[in-house]
C-alpha cells in the first residue's frame, strides 16, 4: 500500500540513532516496529488487539507495525504496559540491559520455584 499525500511526513532522523542501536543500524521506530512484530506478530489480528490495548487510530498503529511512524509518549507508556518485547527494547534503547537482564533473572527464579513447587507435589502424591 502506498503512502498517501495526506500522511504524516514527519519521521525520526535516521541520522540520529540510538547510542547503544548505533552498532545494529536501526533507529527508534525500527525498533519499536520489530518488537511489535515478536511480540504480537504480522497479521491484522495483532493490529486489531494493538489498537484495543492503546485506544490509538488503526492507521496509526499499522504505521508503528511498519515502522513509518513510532508512538508517541503517551502511547509508548501503554506499549510498554501490555507489551515484554516494547519495554524490553526501550530499556535496551535507553542503554539499561542491566534492568532487561534482572527482569529475565527474576522470571527465571519464579519459573523455577514453580518448577520446584510441581515436584514436591509429585512426590507428595
Amino acid at each position: 500500500m502506498s503512502r498517501s499525500q495526506k500522511d504524516r511526513k514527519l519521521r525520526s532522523n535516521p541520522e540520529n540513532l540510538f547510542p547503544n542501536s548505533a552498532a545494529e543500524g536501526f533507529d527508534f521506530t525500527t525498533a519499536i516496529a520489530q518488537a511489535l512484530r515478536r511480540q504480537y506478530g504480522h497479521s491484522p489480528a495483532a493490529v486489531k488487539t494493538v489498537v484495543r490495548l492503546t485506544r490509538t487510530n488503526p492507521r496509526s498503529v499499522r504505521n508503528w507495525f511498519s515502522g513509518n511512524n513510532g508512538p508517541n509518549g503517551e502511547n509508548l507508556v501503554e506499549l510498554v504496559r501490555h507489551s515484554e518485547e516494547v519495554l524490553e527494547t526501550v530499556l535496551q534503547l535507553a542503554g539499561r540491559q542491566d534492568l532487561v537482564t534482572a527482569r529475565k533473572l527474576a522470571g527465571a527464579r519464579e519459573k523455577l520455584r514453580e518448577m520446584l513447587e510441581m515436584i514436591d507435589d509429585l512426590q507428595a502424591g
